[in-house]
This record gives C-alpha cells, sequence and structure tokens, in this order.
C-alpha cells in the first residue's frame, strides 16, 4: 500500500479536531477543513496509517458507519510537534507581516511629507 502524505497544516489541524471532537463525521470534519469528503477521507485514512489515530465504531450507534477518531499515544505527541511547528511558522510569517508593515508606514509617512 502507497504511504499516504499530507501537508503539516492539515495534519495539526485534523489532529486538533478530533483531540477536541473525536465523534466528528468525515462529512463534518470537511465542512469544517473547507475540503472535500474524499481529501477527509484520505487525510483519515494516513493518519490511520501512521498509526496517529485509531476508528472505531460507535457503540449502539443506529448508523453503523459513525466512527469514534481517537488519537493514539504517537498522535498526541505527533500533534504535539506540529503544534510546536505550526506556532513557528505563524511566528514567522507574523515577523514578516510586521516589517513589511513598518515599512509601508514608512513609505506613507515619506510621501505625505513629499507631497
Amino acid at each position: 500500500m502507497p504511504e499516504r502524505t499530507l501537508d503539516d497544516e492539515t495534519r495539526y489541524t485534523l489532529l486538533r479536531r478530533l483531540e477536541n471532537n473525536p465523534g466528528l463525521s468525515q462529512r463534518e470534519l470537511a465542512k469544517e477543513l473547507g475540503i472535500s469528503l474524499g481529501k477527509t477521507n484520505y487525510c483519515l485514512k494516513a493518519l490511520l496509517d501512521k498509526g496517529y489515530i485509531k476508528a472505531a465504531n460507535f457503540k449502539n450507534n443506529q448508523n453503523k458507519r459513525a466512527y469514534l477518531y481517537q488519537l493514539t499515544p504517537a498522535g498526541v505527541a505527533a500533534k504535539s510537534r506540529a503544534t510546536s511547528q505550526f506556532l513557528a511558522r505563524k511566528q514567522q510569517e507574523y515577523e514578516r507581516l510586521a516589517a513589511e508593515i513598518e515599512e509601508l508606514q514608512r513609505e506613507a509617512g515619506q510621501a505625505s511629507t513629499d507631497g
């Protein structure tokens, strides 16, 4: 079976959502993430393949296709790593934007004194 891969942000978001609400359906996850149901299924299978989540049928649920997605210890560790990486990337984005804003403010200030 080919190894399934998914990007860091999708992995982080899925692990976070499943940790907070393991009973979300694939359809609900797809809607929350703004991705197709097929991609959601693919991503969940990638997490299953990596051993980050396990899926179990709800007991006494009339919809026998409803699953409870639980993070495994490896999934908790992966979420922790993904959170750190996601935070670092967002901080870098913030710093770039702050520098760009500062430059634009200087340009705008210079333009108003030149005019």
